[in-house]
This record gives structure tokens, sequence and C-alpha cells, in this order.
């Protein structure tokens, strides 16, 4: 009897090449795709024409269409979702303000990055969380991944360990590093 969750056996399929493990897999994530979009929803109330179903199906087929499908675990498939979501919620944010405002983008309110961004205006502050993003994953590419699976997943401190492959207490601290370089990036640009 195979004791190894039907999400890792998908998975493992999907990166040996079986082209239906992905539909399989759709079910048995989607409950949790829904709750991190959702999540992330709630914190960007300011538009309500990117809904939460929306977020996911265009997160997911972004995953479905990947070619490189190596998970090597449930929490690193949500690390990649995670990303999925931030340049689909990024590329959305980029768009909006276009529209509303000329092309130009919003400045970040350095309050809300205590708890990154934790509120109903995350839409018009995630371009400049995603430019401070880019500039600490330049820095350090870890901690990067860490603010991704924690803010944009909303993996807990173990889930992000094991999508990452390093231990809770590398995770936490890489956390506070990441949220305080964030908040300096950040205090910058408000200034």
């Amino acid at each position: 009897m195979n004791n190894t969750p039907p999400i890792t056996q998908l998975l493992s399929a999907a990166q040996s090449g079986d082209t239906h493990a992905m539909e399989k897999l759709f079910p048995l994530v989607y409950d949790e795709l829904v709750k991190v979009a959702h999540s992330l929803r709630v914190r960007w109330q300011a538009n309500y024409t990117l809904n939460t179903t929306a977020l996911v199906h265009e997160a997911y087929i972004k995953l479905a269409e990947q070619d490189n499908k190596d998970y090597s675990s449930r929490g690193h498939f949500f690390a990649v979702a995670a990303k999925a979501m931030r340049h689909i919620l990024v590329n959305y944010a980029k768009m909006k303000t276009a529209e509303k405002r000329g092309g130009k983008e919003i400045d970040v309110d350095i309050q809300k990055v205590e708890n990154i961004i934790p509120d109903e205006q995350v839409g018009e502050h995630i371009l400049g969380l995603h430019e401070a993003l880019i500039t600490l994953e330049d820095l350090n590419e870890r901690q990067g991944k860490v603010v991704e699976c924690r803010f944009f997943a909303g993996l807990s401190i173990e889930e992000t360990a094991e999508a990452l492959q390093i231990s809770p207490a590398t995770v936490k601290r890489d956390w506070n590093v990441a949220k305080a370089y964030l908040y300096n990036q950040l205090k910058k640009d408000v200034v």
C-alpha cells in the first residue's frame, strides 16, 4: 500500500510527463488555492474586477502550461502557485494603474508593511511592494522566496520551510529581515 499523499503522487506523475496528472490535481488543490486567493483578495478589496475564482483559475492555468513541472513537494507546488499569483496580481495592478491613472504607479503606505500590507488597499500598493521585492531578491533570493511563500501563498513558517527546504528557524529569521528590509525600502519611496 502506498502511503504517499495523493497530491504528492500527482505532482510526481506530472513531473514524469503524465499529461493528465495536472487535471486530476486541480480538484485536490482547488480549495487551498481558493483560500490563498481569497486571502489576497480580501486585502485587495479596492478592485473587484479580478475575483478569487479568476485568480485561482489564471494561476492554475499558468501552472498547468509550464513545461517544467518539477514540484518536489506539496509545499513547493504552493510556493510556485504563490509566484504565479504574485505575477498575475502585479500584471493586473499595472494594467489597472495604467487605465485609471495614466500609467503612473502608486507609492506604498509604509504603515502597511508591518504585516506586509494587511488591509484593503493592497491593490493600490502591490506595485511598490513588487519593486521592493525585486530589489530584495537581487540581494537575497531566499528572503524573496520566503516573502512569496508567506505573503502570496499564505504558507505557515513550517510550510515555507518545507517548500524551500530550509529550517523553520531560517524562515523566521529571513521573514523578519525581509520585512525590515521592505519596510526601509518602501519608506524611502514615500519620503
